[in-house]
């Protein structure tokens, strides 16, 4: 058995990363980062130094304490570039339901700065045995996106007898106890390296595990904020990004490109110009309805009060609704160009693979919009809903 009662060893924050060159050096590597199943380490690193993983710290912690929106707009900004490194990267905010664990975890989490890379997969659940030193983990896990960057490991564990209303609890322990078992064939978001995560007779201390959406441990108006909304969010916003940039590169294409059946350029072409314009609004009222509903989230929660359930769920309904949204416009984007878009490595294939791939999340597909229209009817709202 290993034990990882021992405290996570972190370097120190880094310099600060400038942004803007970072999100072009992503852009520029991006089919590397498809190829190879993961993004590149020295990325990672550029993330952190950029602060995508002290943003949502407390500043109590020395982290950076960024508003939901401040947050998202990074993350949809680097999406632009690279669905697949957005995604990455939206784990930053994992910081708000790490914040579910005890005060004095925390403490020694952050003992050697905020700029913590956490990763972890949640389901299926897992058995665990309670022991005297904490839960004995085993099994294997799906999706661990980020993993491979990750110092910091989570996975989703059922104990008989715990009382946590439905909601999971995740063991969290040091990356090297974790083997990535490497098996992410898929069609988008090729890059997130969302492999099996498994687990050999690793105990972890009771005070390293937390209920995965439960209250904070100590109080910041971040840790506040609705966790599972958040946790929705940031991956919704995935989608917003990639939908821009696919626009983008239509509306450039669309002004240079000559058909080589000798029609008109794309931008001369009245259907073209009549589905951009429908595109555009549909892509900015969608980006608009999001923001709002985090600011106004965001507000209730600077002012000391709780967001109803009704609001939260209208913050989960705008995520949906982006994610959907962002699909919609990347396939409509793609379908103008006809067969330019349909070869591998192509932005706009990228584009169409990846959006798909946000909207079908268990966070942001379908049966979220049934548990918000349920919510907004008056019903009782599902369990880990909104």
């Amino acid at each position: 058995m290993t034990d990882v009662a021992s405290v996570i060893h972190l370097k120190p924050a880094a310099p600060i990363e400038d942004f803007d060159a970072l999100v072009a050096d992503v852009r520029a590597r991006r089919a590397e980062f498809s190829s190879q199943q993961h993004v590149s380490q020295d990325i990672i690193e550029r993330l952190r130094k950029a602060g995508i993983y002290r943003a949502m710290v407390a500043r109590m912690f020395g982290g950076d304490e960024k508003s939901p929106a401040e947050f998202c707009r990074m993350i949809e900004k680097i999406s632009q570039a690279d669905g697949s490194t957005g995604w990455v990267a939206s784990f930053g905010a994992a910081a708000t339901y790490l914040a579910a664990l005890p005060e004095p975890t925390l403490r020694k989490l952050y003992a050697n700065g905020p700029d913590v890379v956490f990763a972890g997969g949640l389901f299926p659940l897992q058995p665990a045995k309670r022991t005297a030193d904490g839960f004995l983990v085993n099994g294997t896990w799906k999706f661990g996106s980020g993993s491979t960057g990750a110092s910091l490991i989570g996975v989703g564990i059922q104990v008989e007898g715990d009382s946590a209303g439905g909601l999971p609890r995740v063991a969290v322990m040091p990356a090297d106890k974790v083997e990535i078992r490497p098996n992410w064939n898929v069609i988008g978001l090729e890059g997130t390296g969302s492999h099996d995560l498994v687990v050999k007779d690793v105990v972890v201390p009771e005070e390293w595990t937390l209920i995965r959406g439960g209250a904070a441990s100590v109080d910041a108006d971040i840790y506040r904020y609705p966790s599972l909304g958040l946790a929705a969010q940031v991956l919704a916003v995935v989608g917003l990004g990639v939908a821009r940039a696919a626009l983008d590169d239509v509306i450039e294409m669309a002004g240079g490109r000559v058909s080589i059946t000798g029609a008109p350029k794309l931008a001369d072409r009245g259907y073209v110009q009549v589905a951009v314009a429908k595109a555009e609004a549909e892509l900015r009222s969608a980006r608009a309805f999001f923001y709002e509903a985090t600011d106004e989230v965001w507000d209730i929660v600077r002012a000391g009060d709780k967001p109803s359930v009704e609001t939260t769920t209208v913050l989960r309904l705008a995520a949906s609704h982006a994610a959907k949204t962002g699909a919609t416009v990347a396939r409509m984007a793609t379908e103008l160009t006809g067969t330019t878009s349909i070869y591998q490595g192509h932005p706009l294939a990228r584009a169409l693979t990846d959006s798909f791939v946000v909207a079908q999340h268990a966070f942001l597909n379908e049966g979220t919009l049934q548990s918000a229209g349920r919510v907004l009817l008056g019903l009782p709202s599902v369990p880990g809903f909104p």
